[in-house]
């Protein structure tokens, strides 16, 4: 029974099986198992890999950017498969890798971590990871014995390294210049030497010596930072067949296609344009072009991460703290009375029961960490993925690396019906404008065909390009190549508002409005011969279609009717769309201007605006009226205040002086006029207040 041995998460194993039939495919010939098939130069693949070796047999390319790989080939023995990965891909490689063999009992992939340079420099007892230079690494390594070539040669441990300054050389001096000098302990005591007068110097210690060569190769091999290789490792004993596979980002795919419409049944003939950008060669290989929108992300799994945890304190008991004890105070009552009324000072608390403190750490950090750990993709739930298309090439494919090629992916015949096209929305942009000579497609090749480009050729001559989107089978497609230079049109748009209905009910006026917006084309054939012709005109937001009254077919943006050019003829069409509205007014709240615009307004029915009128008389006696209130409330508020000024003159004037006695009087008459003043006001606002209600109840009564 084979063993499937699945890397971390397992996204790809029902869609990339062994025996090739995922992907919800339908190829252009029935798949043959790699390694199978004929060609040019012999069998492909055929016979067992070499020791360690598992030749590429099929690559499958997705539009949405990402390839699936497949090895495959015969082992013997236990083998170590290297795969180099550029960095990029690494992630999705340790995503979706799956491992295929029947005889491996415990297989494994091992790879490089990303930490691994950095970490092994420090680890090293010379530390080149930053860089240093010859004094930095001396005094890394104080305690060392080394041999130095100088004059005369000489041997001891390193002690440290001091920095001088010297003056700078020069006529006119210079700047200090800071020196380095080496102190080391010889068997004559301790020498103190400049750096820069030795000649060189090595180490006593051979594993010292061997330190800096592994870290010379470790810097050697980070040089190449850009492949990776992982190398899967198969113990096994028996002779057995072996697939591995990945998905890693590629190029995406592109199609272009020719159009033929010269012919008595038109061809459309396809090609696929593939990159290979990696670093092997396709060598006779199944190659597959899949187009559809497969979900696919990218997640962080090659760099090595760490959590935060919590630093406690050590679980050891305490010298015993001194306590002091209070004198009792009677029976058990007045304890309990006591520890409920008075305050203790702070007291020792027993370990066992002391709240561990949590320990300081970086927020951030953490919840990064944790929401790299933790946190996942948002899954695609309920996404339609029924438009996934496979196209399998016939014959095994050979590129090499860094290169590219063209591929023939689909041939066949399709329904056309040639047709020129006039935009409506050009035309009202422009002014005259030439329809696009364009074709309608059926696609009757049996296959969903993506997107591209297309070259169309007619009467044995090019004729334009054109854009093809997404064609599922069955569907159709208008393309448009050209322009028809004696054919032209122009559009005239108009747009009228028309009162439809108006009622009046509980003071609320509503009026139904239409605005009709038309538009004139007037088509132009200057050409000796009929033509057919489909006319796209752009809806309007909100509109029904009223003439005419149908249309041919319909998107979410225009419509498109059809019809025939008759030769050195010019045709007119008119289409008219209408947009109801609906103005609801409150007439209690309009002023009086305003009810005599609406009065006035002859698109309102005759009633409608008699009765406006009658409310606008109502309306201008309960305005009076209120004036009439707000005038003598005017008034007696004015003698108010000038009844106040003159109290306040009479105190400082005082009631016994000439003065004050005049002040007396005209306080008298000044009360006199403001008890007339507010009987006044008392039947003004009784007078406006029938007034208003008058009004409002007659616009009540309203109903229209």
């Amino acid at each position: 029974m084979r063993k499937n041995y699945l890397m971390y998460p397992l996204l790809l194993t029902l869609a990339f099986s062994l025996n090739g039939t995922g992907f919800f495919a339908q190829s252009m010939q029935d798949r043959e198992p790699p390694g199978t098939r004929g060609g040019s130069g012999g069998p492909a693949n055929s016979g067992p890999a070499a020791e360690g070796e598992l030749p590429l047999r099929r690559v499958s390319l997705f539009s949405s950017g990402v390839a699936y790989f497949e090895h495959a080939g015969e082992l013997s023995g236990s083998a170590e498969i290297p795969l180099p990965f550029n960095a990029g891909a690494v992630n999705d490689a340790l995503k979706s890798l799956v491992i295929n063999d029947s005889g491996s009992h415990s297989p494994s992939v091992q790879y490089p971590s990303e930490q691994t340079l950095y970490r092994t420099l420090r680890s090293l007892r010379i530390d080149l990871s930053g860089n240093p230079g010859a004094a930095e690494i001396l005094q890394g390594l104080r305690g060392a014995e080394i041999l130095v070539n100088a004059t005369p040669p000489v041997s001891g441990r390193i002690l440290g390294i001091e920095y001088r300054s010297t003056p700078g050389s020069g006529i006119y001096g210079g700047e200090p210049v800071r020196e380095a000098w080496l102190s080391l302990v010889t068997s004559q005591g301790i020498r103190v030497m400049a750096v820069k007068d030795m000649v060189s110097f090595s180490f006593t210690d051979p594993s010292l010596n061997g330190d800096i060569q592994r870290a010379l190769d470790l810097i050697m091999e980070s040089r190449q930072a850009e492949t990776r290789t992982l190398r899967v490792v198969l113990p096994a004993q028996d002779r057995r067949t072996v697939s591995l596979s990945y998905v890693i980002p590629a190029p995406v795919w592109k199609v272009s296609y020719r159009l033929d419409l010269s012919r008595e049944q038109p061809l459309l003939q396809g090609w696929a344009i593939v990159d290979n950008d990696g670093d092997t060669d396709w060598n006779r290989v199944e190659l597959s072009l899949v187009t559809g929108r497969p979900v696919s992300f990218i997640q962080n799994l090659y760099p090595p991460y760490y959590l935060d945890r919590p630093t406690l304190p050590l679980a050891i008991a305490g010298a015993a703290e001194a306590r002091s004890y209070d004198s009792g105070w009677g029976g058990a009552a007045d304890a309990e009375a006591l520890m409920e009324t008075r305050e203790y000072a702070p007291q020792a608390k027993s370990l066992s029961r002391a709240p561990v403190p949590a320990p300081p750490r970086d927020g951030a950090a953490y919840n990064s960490a944790m929401q790299s750990l933790a946190g996942g993709a948002e899954s695609a739930s309920g996404r339609e993925l029924g438009d996934q298309f496979e196209f399998t090439l016939k014959d095994p494919v050979t590129l090499a690396r860094q290169q590219s090629a063209m591929f023939p992916l689909v041939e066949g015949t399709v329904g056309v019906k040639k047709t020129l096209v006039f935009s409506g929305e050009r035309a009202a942009q422009e002014g005259i404008i030439h329809p696009a000579i364009s074709a309608e497609l059926t696609n009757t090749t049996g296959m969903k065909l993506p997107a591209g480009p297309v070259t169309v050729f007619d009467g044995g001559s090019y004729a334009g390009d054109a854009l093809l989107g997404f064609f599922p089978t069955g569907e159709k497609r208008l393309i448009s190549y050209g322009e028809d230079l004696s054919v032209s049109g122009a559009v005239i748009a108009s747009s009228t508002p028309v009162v439809r209905t108006v009622t009046i009910s509980g003071g609320v006026m509503v009026i139904a409005r239409r605005i009709s917006f038309e538009r004139s084309y007037t088509i132009n054939n200057a050409s000796g011969e009929r033509k057919q012709l489909i006319l796209e005109h752009p809806i309007t937001a909100g509109t029904a279609l009223v003439m005419p009254a149908e249309f041919d077919e319909r998107t979410d943006t225009l419509y498109r009717f059809s019809m025939n050019l008759s030769a050195e003829r010019e045709l007119t069409i008119t289409i008219r769309e209408e947009l109801p509205l609906e103005e609801r007014i409150v007439l209690t709240q309009l002023l009086a201007e305003n009810f005599a615009a609406y009065a006035t307004n002859q698109e309102i029915p005759a009633n409608a605006r008699a009765a406006l009128q009658q409310a606008i008389e109502l309306k201008k006696a309960a305005d009076t009226a209120k004036a009439a209130q707000l005038e003598i409330e005017g008034q007696r508020t004015y003698r108010t205040a000038e009844q106040d000024r003159i109290r306040r003159n009479l105190e400082a004037a005082g009631n016994q002086t000439p003065q004050g006695q005049e002040y007396l009087k005209r306080l008298v008459a000044m009360d006199t006029e403001i008890d007339a003043l507010s009987a006044s006001v008392d039947e003004a606002r009784k007078t406006a207040q029938a007034a208003q209600k008058e009004y409002e109840d007659y616009l009540g009564r309203l109903d229209i």
